[in-house]
């Protein structure tokens, strides 16, 4: 069995790319794979709130990566 397929909680992690392999296999950052993360389960969870929290990410990648604040 394939860790990917194993799941700790609630089904919203259950989709048929986890965004955790997305993240791996384009060799994205810890901001950007939390960005994969959030948009791809904001309507299964949290909603609004999810893309708030993309919105977060956004902001301090562009503040981290290209000192724009």
């Amino acid at each position: 069995m394939s860790y990917l397929n194993k799941q700790e909680g609630g089904s919203h992690y259950m989709q048929e790319i986890q965004p955790i392999e997305y993240t791996y296999k384009n060799k994205l950052g810890f901001i950007e794979g939390n960005i994969i993360k959030y948009i791809t389960r904001h309507r299964e969870k949290n909603g609004a709130e999810d893309i708030r929290k993309v919105i977060h990410y956004c902001e301090l990648l562009l503040e981290l990566e290209y000192n724009e604040k």
